[in-house]
């Protein structure tokens, strides 16, 4: 058996348990889970370890115990708008420069303790929403860079990019911004289908 670990903020969290693995929240990663755990029994087994509010340099933080030690056989990570978001609310953020930085010395030592594993690199996003819009001329070129690096970073290391904010873009021009993501972070039930499509396509293309 195979194992899957969703890593990253609290788009990813959802609501996670701690007490228990087998439920991880209400967002994409069960949705991923569930369509693999009903199409493929006990072909994989699923982690979620990430945290709400997480920057990437708490992500780099938790390596050894919510990474390493649990040996993945594939890993997900999205990480990102809350470097950016910690900076306009409370000036803790993390510049993109030290974002790029802390991200490549994560992959590059999970990819040193666990060979074989593969990476998917989810570009962070953002939508122009209730939590976004007062500081909307901030917050989209931050993000930008971050998803530029993260780029950067598959392409560099050999992992799989999964495109994101373009296609949140597309779909929100007909819809709103808050059909998708309902604060312009946080993903309402479509927006975490969406997630869980591009990264589900993503897994088949790189198995």
């Amino acid at each position: 058996m195979k194992t899957f670990l969703f890593q990253g903020d609290s788009i990813t969290d959802a609501g996670r348990s701690r007490d228990n693995d087998d439920t991880y929240g209400l967002g994409y990663p069960t949705l991923f889970a569930a369509d693999y755990l009903c199409r493929e029994p006990q072909a994989l087994r699923f982690y979620n370890r990430a945290v709400s509010g997480d920057r990437s340099v708490d992500l780099y933080a938790r390596i050894k115990r919510d990474a390493i030690n649990l040996k993945p056989d594939y890993m997900s990570v999205l990480i990102g708008v809350n470097d950016v978001w910690h900076e306009i609310g409370s000036q803790n953020g993390v510049c993109a420069e030290k974002y790029e930085r802390v991200c490549e010395m994560f992959y590059t030592e999970v990819q040193e303790a666990v060979p074989g594993i593969t990476i998917f690199v989810l570009e962070p996003f953002v939508l122009k929403g209730a939590a976004t819009e007062a500081a909307w001329d901030v917050f989209r070129p931050e993000v930008e860079k971050r998803a530029v690096s993260a780029k950067r970073l598959a392409d560099k290391l050999d992992l799989v990019f999964v495109p994101l904010q373009a296609k949140l873009d597309e779909v929100s021009a007909a819809t709103g911004t808050a059909y998708w993501l309902c604060d312009g972070v946080h993903p309402a039930p479509a927006g975490h289908a969406l997630i869980k499509n591009a990264l589900a396509e993503a897994f088949e293309a790189n198995r």
